[in-house]
């Protein structure tokens, strides 16, 4: 990537600090408060998020590798995929400053092409796993009402809204399998070349990049490819990445109610994280966190307020690893303006 972008990435990431911190939605008494309870386990979850990004860059490596040796350093993948994150954290819409901070300065080590397609089938195997979270969740919420656990209740209402959401999200995990299988991209410009209010542009798209979006399917399928297990593995570790973050919530609600187990707040986490996502249009999910954890939390018959101490809780740990992400943007990086070329 070339100075002047990764400038522009840096200065966007310091603004939208600047921005977050001036507009918290809770007070810096509470803040201060909340430090103060916390106590010791407030710098612990913040640690935990270092194991639980060493399996992220992980997942992602082994995509850019995709069973063959690559030249860019695992060090730097860890550091952009904190940056990458750091910058998704503060991006309204999501995946809008970290995906393209991520392709371009990955282009520096193994080419366009492949930082493109390496990104996309992260990306997509990120979603996935989140897909596959909340299908657990719903299988433990219904195992648990089944076995007769109280606050685990299913009414019909409840039970058709879950019934709708597996259904869903069993789609959404058979949709995605197609697309790991032969490519999307040249699909999804398909899709967009019939609806009316952009079907000129994706045709004027589709016509100048065509060579480069099949390239790209080319990279992303396991059809062609034929190297299904850096996939799998990629999925797998993403998986146990969300399963390893419920411990956060684990920590911060056996503050407020002793008896939660660490299945409810998998649970919790859950439905939760698939709230806060319906609203994907907020920079780091204002409001919508905190709506979401406190309706899961009251969900299960526990007070609402501990829902919303713990969302405040996270809501500083974020903060301060998208300080970290957008301040370690600058250091160690390729000195190299130029990419090697779609075709590499």
């Amino acid at each position: 990537m070339s100075s002047r972008w990764r400038n522009i990435f840096f200065l966007f990431g310091l603004a939208a600090i600047a921005v977050m911190v001036a507009t918290l939605s809770s007070g810096w008494n509470d803040i201060v408060r909340l430090a103060g309870s916390a106590g010791v386990w407030l710098p612990v979850i913040v640690l935990l998020w270092i194991p639980i990004y060493l399996m992220n860059a992980v997942s992602w490596y082994l995509l850019i590798r995709n069973g063959q040796p690559v030249a860019v350093p695992f060090v730097q993948v860890l550091k952009m995929t904190v940056t990458g994150f750091a910058l998704n954290y503060t991006t309204p819409f999501g995946l809008m400053g970290g995906e393209p901070y991520r392709i371009m300065e990955l282009s520096g080590y193994v080419g366009s092409g492949k930082a493109v397609s390496s990104v996309i089938l992260y990306v997509m195997t990120h979603i996935c796993s989140h897909f596959c979270f909340w299908l657990t969740a719903i299988g433990l919420y219904v195992t648990f009402h089944c076995l007769g656990v109280e606050r685990y209740a299913i009414d019909g209402w409840l039970g058709v809204v879950l019934g709708i959401m597996t259904l869903l999200f069993l789609t959404v995990c058979w949709l995605f399998s197609l697309g790991f299988r032969y490519g999307f991209v040249i699909r999804v410009f398909g899709i967009l070349r019939r609806i009316p209010l952009v079907r000129g542009w994706a045709e004027r798209f589709l016509n100048r990049h065509l060579d480069q979006l099949q390239l790209i399917d080319s990279q992303i399928s396991l059809r062609e490819s034929g190297h299904h297990a850096p996939l799998l593995s990629a999925l797998v570790i993403e998986y146990l990445a969300r399963v390893l973050g419920c411990v956060e919530y684990w920590i911060l609600l056996r503050l407020i109610q002793p008896e939660v187990t660490f299945l409810d707040s998998f649970i919790i986490m859950a439905f939760s994280s698939f709230f806060s996502n319906l609203i994907f249009f907020l920079p780091m999910q204002l409001g919508s966190r905190e709506g979401g954890v406190a309706m899961a939390v009251a969900g299960l018959s526990m007070p609402a307020a501990s829902g919303l101490t713990t969302a405040l809780a996270t809501r500083l740990r974020e903060l301060v690893w998208i300080i970290i992400g957008v301040g370690i943007m600058k250091i160690g990086n390729k000195h190299n303006g130029n990419d090697k070329g779609a075709a590499d």
